[in-house]
């Protein structure tokens, strides 16, 4: 008893033991302020790496495709030869399509280069000349049949090696025998340069045009088309049906398993892979009820039941988010229970649902895998007019000009990406911008 009095004496003094506790204490305090500083080193540490690989991405892609925004065009004086283009002179339609307009390309090329003669020769000077060429100049005719007869300086489409080595993906500085293009053909580009009949443009064409498989020739418009047909009808399936799902389970579905079960099953199928959709898609939509394959309207169907879960939780969330005060009210005045939640809680949750919408929007712009399976993989030079054409979207079209060999489809590959990360950027910040704008604080 005596020992104990000595003791709490001691301390209440300020004796040894309460000393040592102190430091104790103190070495403690050192020690997690240490370590709260090395945690912070870290994690500014693993931002600034992740800022920097999405920089390094940013700028590989930008890099190698901003080159294809531009095209090669050759300048040459083009002869409309009556005799060519219409020897009976009738200048009917028909007969106008019909002309041999690679005729009219190869003798200006002759005409430039009148000292190349042999066979092989003249099968190179040729290719200095896209395949695309002579359908401009059918376009041109076409258009206006009062040019036959006359002679024009036309800026043609040049081939896509001539493009990749204007553009200096090439080096001239190889042998020979390593680059696709001949010392021959490199003298001819620098003849037209120095009379001033080449020149690089804006590439319309890659806006304007479907797939090709010469790569001066390729566009994205036929993919553009078939992605905003299908995020179309994928919004029009997908919203309705997700929200008036999340309203029944949020407000009105009894707490029982069978809600309980379903509540995980949509959890659950948040993180489900994609590809798994797309075997959905082909053995139900396709194999059981004969929706036509590579169309919007298949691929709006597989990519509405991939991003109902995303639009059903988003949904839930914002309808949690309104206080149960609203609905007391409402129905404290007399509404009925649906009023109350049309005319009082999905006004004040639709930010949140819309924020949630666009948000999956976003992801099923970017997937690929399941819009695989069902056939959307098909080579689609048209451009669709409507939900049942054959199409393909964008992220697809990226795919199969990533597995081409020819350089220039590289660049069309990564100014695709390009496109297809714009659109996913004004998407997410319009996702944001309306959570700013309408988002409530309760």
């Amino acid at each position: 008893m005596n020992n104990h009095i000595n003791i709490a004496a001691d301390n209440a003094s300020g004796g040894a033991p309460a000393r040592r506790t102190i430091d104790i204490v103190n070495a403690s305090l050192k020690r997690r302020y240490a370590a709260e500083k090395r945690f912070r080193f870290l994690g500014m540490g693993a931002v600034v790496l992740g800022l920097l690989f999405v920089a390094i991405l940013f700028a590989d892609i930008i890099g190698k495709g901003y080159t294809a925004f531009e095209q090669t065009y050759i300048q040459l004086p083009i002869r409309f030869a009556p005799e060519v283009i219409d020897p009976a002179g009738s200048r009917e339609q028909d007969t106008l399509a019909r002309a041999d307009y690679q005729k009219l390309v190869r003798n200006s090329l002759k005409a430039q280069f009148p000292e190349v003669s042999g066979r092989r020769d003249k099968r190179a000077l040729y290719q200095l000349m896209s395949p695309g060429a002579p359908q401009q100049l059918r376009e041109m005719v076409m258009a206006d049949p009062g040019l036959i007869g006359t002679t024009a300086d036309v800026w043609l489409l040049a081939n896509d090696d001539i493009d990749v080595v204007v553009k200096g993906h090439i080096d001239r500085d190889v042998p020979e025998s390593e680059r696709r293009v001949k010392d021959q053909t490199l003298a001819w580009l620098d003849t037209l340069d120095e009379n001033g009949m080449l020149e690089k443009r804006f590439n319309r064409i890659f806006f304007t045009s479907g797939d090709s498989r010469e790569p001066e020739l390729a566009g994205i418009a036929g993919a553009l088309a078939g992605s905003a047909y299908t995020l179309l009808l994928t919004l029009l399936f997908s919203f309705p049906i997700a929200v008036g799902a999340a309203l029944y389970l949020e407000e009105f579905a009894p707490k029982n398993r069978w809600t309980d079960l379903i509540e995980v099953n949509i959890n659950n199928l948040a993180a489900v892979p994609s590809i798994v959709f797309g075997l959905l898609g082909l053995a139900v939509f396709i194999n059981f009820f004969g929706v036509p394959r590579s169309t919007p309207l298949i691929g709006a169907l597989v990519l509405t039941l991939m991003t109902l879960p995303t639009i059903i939780i988003a949904s839930r969330a914002a309808l949690k988010s309104v206080p149960p005060s609203i609905r007391e009210a409402a129905l404290g005045v007399g509404a009925s229970p649906l009023q109350t939640q049309f005319h009082h809680v999905l006004p004040l949750a639709m930010p949140g649902m819309l924020t949630g919408t666009i948000i999956g929007m976003a992801q099923a712009l970017g997937e690929t895998a399941p819009l695989l399976m069902i056939g959307m993989i098909a080579f689609i030079v048209d451009i669709p007019g409507g939900v049942t054409d054959p199409s393909t979207v964008l992220p697809v079209q990226i795919f199969l000009w990533a597995d081409s060999a020819e350089r220039a489809f590289v660049e069309r590959t990564s100014a695709a990406i390009m496109v297809l990360l714009g659109f996913l950027i004004v998407m997410n910040l319009t996702a944001v911008l309306l959570r700013k704008k309408f988002e409530r604080r309760w």
